[in-house]
């Protein structure tokens, strides 16, 4: 076979839709590999992106879907749920629902934390119970990432993420009534949950 023949067949298979891919018998496993830059091992970070190991099912689903239409503000997401047919996301959100959450270490106020605690109560616990360990069909708070929790907050009080409407009534109380400084003791509480 000459060297342009083998990379026109190079090529054609680097091209085959992703959507094939699940169709072909790659695992769940094989396809959540390319989250692990990000969102690390078995869906647990070491860094500023969410831990997305024991992520309810249907929640994934919902964000996977959020990004791929641009309904959810992202940097990259947008463009890599794009690559995921409707199958694959499904079979990954299984595969990431079956996954235990681990929490990483982080740097933490203990003032700030202490103080969070008692916003976590008040503004936070109907939806993220159990310290944030437990949640209503959404994401866990207790042990994400600092960084990616400011930023969602962020994301939430500019209007870029969507809320439903008992949500966003609570969060907007936070905003009013506590203002940088509350948003900021809750993300040393989330911080410290260990």
């Amino acid at each position: 076979m000459t060297a342009l023949r083998i990379l026109a067949a190079a090529l054609a298979v680097a091209l085959v839709p992703a959507s094939g891919a699940l169709a072909q018998g790659v695992s769940p496993a094989t396809l959540s590999e390319a989250c692990a830059g990000c969102h690390g091992s078995d869906g647990t970070t070491h860094g500023a992106a969410p831990t997305i190991a024991n992520l309810k099912e249907e929640y994934f689903v919902t964000t996977m879907q959020e990004y791929k239409s641009g309904k959810r503000a992202a940097t990259v997401m947008g463009r890599i749920a794009k690559g995921y047919s409707d199958d694959e996301i499904k079979a990954m959100a299984k595969y990431f629902d079956a996954k235990p959450f681990g929490r990483n270490p982080q740097k933490f106020d203990d003032a700030k934390a202490k103080t969070g605690a008692g916003l976590h109560k008040k503004y936070c616990d109907s939806c993220h119970e159990e310290n944030g360990r437990k949640s209503d069909g959404i994401g866990v708070l207790a042990g994400q990432a600092a960084g990616y929790l400011a930023y969602s907050m962020a994301d939430f009080k500019s209007g870029k993420r969507e809320m439903e409407k008992r949500k966003k009534q609570k969060v907007d109380a936070l905003f009013e009534e506590q203002g940088p400084a509350g948003v900021d003791a809750l993300v040393h509480y989330y911080a410290s949950q260990k």
